[in-house]
């Protein structure tokens, strides 16, 4: 059985890509390229998926808003 997960993704100053995925709690990873965030967060959410295999992921997503906010 396959599964999609949502995943963010951003850069920081450096440069480096920065993963998350939103449904577990703590579940980042980060690569020099957006292709090794990716396969680095894929490892991941593995890894939060066996630590979590007696539980139901309970949160689901809904997607992502922009907020305009004067600064």
């Amino acid at each position: 059985m396959r599964k999609h997960f949502p995943i963010l993704i951003e850069q920081d100053e450096d440069g480096i890509f920065i993963v998350s995925c939103p449904l577990f709690q703590a579940c980042r990873s980060y690569g020099k390229t957006i292709d090794e965030a990716l396969v680095n967060i894929q490892e991941v959410i593995e890894l939060c998926l066996e630590e979590e295999q007696n539980e139901e992921v309970s949160n689901v997503f809904i997607g992502i808003r922009d907020i305009e906010i004067a600064v």
